[in-house]
């Protein structure tokens, strides 16, 4: 009988408060779609980075007949520094740094690049003894380039040492930036869905503040009067989250999967199950934000 009148409290209050009580929703359902699309950007850079940094090789480069570097002054790198450098890289100080270490001749480097710069005046104009010997290393942890940087740099014949992973830090720096920014304007719309809840828990509460007054007098405990307050705004905000994980989820398998992921099948993209792992979170934010806020408004609003 109580669970009937809490009820018919509760809808009989989003019925007159309607249109208050789809802005609740619509806003919470933009909050919950940036702060979605934050966490779901977070996502996708750690995806990236455990795809990709596990492909990338720090390259130290030995000098050739003709680098004009300062450490090169020399001239063309020695089988002994090479052989230098290859010790080095299979030395026990190195060993928990290093993967594996592959050897690149002036050979395989023109052939290399002859097949990068096909057709091109590049290809025509350089032969192989332009080209110079190199080693590829492949690190057990790849956030730990600096270590093996120092160890090669500025020894006897390397000229230079290069990190591939330095090329996609760009790409992870936008998208990090891109995550700030989105968190940011959730914070903003977040704020401004507590404020629009405030101001319907509280209309609705002076809209009925006669009843409530009655209730008070009858013995009604505060819970029983401040509960179809609290169910109004929640609902309000679930129907929001509820939106805001199905437009994230739509987002993601069309436009992400169905377009993104058919152009680059070789990057591996965020996918419909990382929105339902994100789902729980912001369905409890919202029940949270809601819930807190009509607390709050409530304790002020209700009292006869």
């Amino acid at each position: 009988m109580r669970l009937r009148f809490v009820l018919s409290q509760t809808f009989q209050g989003i019925s007159r408060n309607f249109a208050m009580s789809v802005s609740v929703a619509l806003v919470t359902f933009v909050s919950l779609m940036f702060v979605g699309a934050a966490a779901l950007l977070q996502i996708q850079v750690e995806k990236l980075k455990d795809d990709w940094y596990d492909r990338v090789e720090v390259s130290a480069f030995m000098c050739a007949d003709e680098s004009a570097t300062l450490n090169c002054a020399g001239g063309e790198a020695t089988e002994e520094q090479i052989e230098e450098i290859e010790e080095l890289l299979e030395s026990e100080a190195l060993a928990p740094y290093v993967d594996e270490v592959f050897f690149e001749t002036k050979e395989e480097a023109f052939a290399a690049f002859q097949q990068q710069m096909e057709g091109t005046v590049w290809a025509q104009t350089v032969s192989v003894e332009q080209m110079q010997v190199s080693f590829r290393i492949s690190l057990v942890d790849p956030e730990q380039y600096q270590i093996v940087a120092d160890e090669l740099s500025g020894r006897p014949g390397v000229e230079d040492v290069r990190d591939q992973r330095e090329q996609l830090e760009p790409l992870f720096l936008i998208l990090n930036r891109a995550t700030l920014l989105s968190a940011g304007l959730a914070g903003v719309m977040i704020l401004t869905a507590v404020l629009l809840i405030t101001t319907t828990i509280r209309l609705s509460a002076m809209s009925r503040r006669r009843e409530t007054g009655i209730m008070r007098l009858v013995g009604a405990s505060n819970i029983f009067i401040q509960l179809p307050f609290m169910l109004e705004g929640a609902i309000a905000a679930l129907v929001g989250a509820g939106l805001a994980v199905g437009g994230l989820y739509l987002g993601v398998e069309h436009l992400v999967g169905g377009w993104l992921a058919s152009d680059t099948p070789w990057v591996q993209f965020i996918s419909g199950g990382d929105v339902l792992l994100v789902a729980p979170f912001l369905l409890l934010a919202a029940i949270l934000v809601a819930g807190l806020t009509s607390m709050v408004t409530l304790g002020r609003y209700t009292k006869v």
